[in-house]
């Protein structure tokens, strides 16, 4: 994979979606210094987490991955890091319980700091100006000023995504995440909830497992999985100046690996099977992901597969499905098909947000929680059909009590979007919304298992 790569080599292709900086000088000095920092993670942890995403690939487990759409510099704070990973633990412990099999758990954190944007500039009050592309490349308010792509922005996300790391890295592996206290968190947020009685049901079974669990003395006590956990970072790979200058060299293996993140996916509107973001992608040896719309075809996806995995590694590649409700089975199908017949091993996952966003009637971008849901029940039911493994879901999320995505059990309607409408890009599930969607993807899941099991 990497005889004939260098990690400048994406320098020669055609760059789409990234800023023109001003200063080729600026640009420079930024990258050496990024040169010289630490990698924000290491070859060893991107290696055990191919290891289990390839389990997953083999339907021996299930991926979550979720998070922010786009993080943000003057949002940042620990409540903010501890209030996701908290809710992404608790659907975490749902999920497992509803399949029956371990869950990988990668958060959308300490990197996601780039969009991609559908038009280079953007009109306010008559008023033209560059789009706003991420904190990591320029600033959100509407001025000429802060439009302007700034190459110094990448050296204070380097510093917010090694801070995000250290806090959770500390919840993973000293007690926060012990598997009892986050279903207590469970049953709080569902006890006496109106709506929420069927998801307590569920809830109650999943204590009732803990309890048999204690009894035959497995605790956290004597079972350390039950008081830690792998959590992992991902992030879009799209400022390539970024990934390059924190790419380094395994020194157990001697290959490349990108200290950026322990995953990065390569977007939909990136894709391009001869672009800059594929060639940096296909030579590190992180898990890739990627983003798969409406306008991939059966054989560009192919030729990307045979890209990004020419190996056929089982964890090497994850397919994120994103097409939109009512639109998954015009689209899934074909690719499902496509990639059985190379018999390419991949991990299917469903991103059932970026098809689904819409305008209000009140004027804000919102996706409704019913069209979030049908995709992924459309996702599960086409892969039942066709005998494949859904093999995760990939969400944009929040910990805060967000009014961005409408609908779920709160009921958060068009006129509620005003409330507290934070995000810096597009709309997030919040904390309910998310352990909803959680809950109704167990049963998806549930189901599943029961029909293989009365199918023998």
């Amino acid at each position: 994979m990497t005889a004939h790569w260098a990690k400048d080599g994406w320098r020669a292709k055609e760059r789409v979606q990234m800023p023109e900086y001003i200063d080729a000088a600026a640009v420079q000095a930024v990258e050496a210094r990024l040169a010289s920092y630490p990698p924000l993670v290491f070859a060893g942890e991107a290696r055990k987490l191919r290891r289990q995403l390839a389990e997953v690939a083999e339907g021996r487990g299930f991926l979550l991955q979720g998070g922010d759409c786009a993080e943000s510099f003057d949002e940042f704070s620990a409540d903010l890091i501890r209030d996701t990973y908290k809710v992404m633990l608790q659907m975490a412990v749902v999920l497992t319980f509803g399949a029956k099999l371990p869950v990988v758990k990668i958060g959308r954190m300490a990197g996601q700091f780039a969009k991609p944007r559908s038009a280079p500039t953007e009109v306010k009050g008559g008023v033209e100006l560059p789009s706003y592309r991420g904190d990591i490349i320029n600033d959100i308010a509407f001025t000429p000023e802060s439009r302007i792509p700034d190459p110094n922005r990448m050296l204070q996300a380097y510093t917010q995504a090694a801070a995000s790391l250290n806090l959770l890295r500390a919840f993973s592996q000293g007690g926060f995440a012990d598997i009892a206290r986050v279903h207590s968190w469970t049953l709080e947020s569902t006890a006496g909830a109106p709506g929420y009685e069927r998801y307590h049901q569920l809830a109650n079974r999943i204590s009732e497992s803990l309890d048999f669990m204690e009894a035959a003395g497995v605790t956290a006590d004597t079972v350390d999985t039950l008081h830690r956990v792998d959590f992992y970072t991902s992030h879009e790979a799209l400022l390539l100046e970024y990934e390059e200058a924190l790419c380094r060299t395994d020194s157990t293996t001697g290959l490349p690996v990108a200290g950026s993140g322990h995953m990065i996916w390569i977007g939909d509107r990136t894709r391009q099977p001869d672009g800059a973001h594929v060639e940096f992608c296909r030579g590190v040896q992180n898990p890739i992901g990627l983003k798969c719309g409406p306008s991939i075809s059966e054989d560009d996806l192919l030729r990307l597969i045979d890209t990004l995995n020419p190996d056929n590694e089982a964890g090497r590649l994850t397919l994120i499905a994103r097409f939109g409700a009512g639109n998954v089975g015009e689209h899934l199908p074909r690719l499902i098909r496509a990639v059985q017949r190379e018999g390419a091993k991949v991990v299917w996952s469903c991103d059932p947000m970026h098809g689904n966003t819409i305008k209000s009637d009140s004027g804000y971008k919102t996706r409704p929680f019913d069209r979030v849901l049908r995709e992924v029940r459309e996702f599960f039911a086409i892969h039942g059909a066709e005998g494949t493994y859904p093999g995760g879901v990939h969400f944009e999320m929040t910990g805060k009590d967000v009014t961005e995505c409408t609908g779920g059990v709160r009921a958060v309607a068009d006129e509620d979007l005003s409330d507290r409408y934070h995000t810096a890009c597009d709309p997030r599930l919040n904390a309910s919304q998310s352990l909803e969607l959680a809950f109704l993807v167990a049963e998806e899941l549930d189901q599943r298992r029961e029909a293989q099991r009365a199918a023998g």
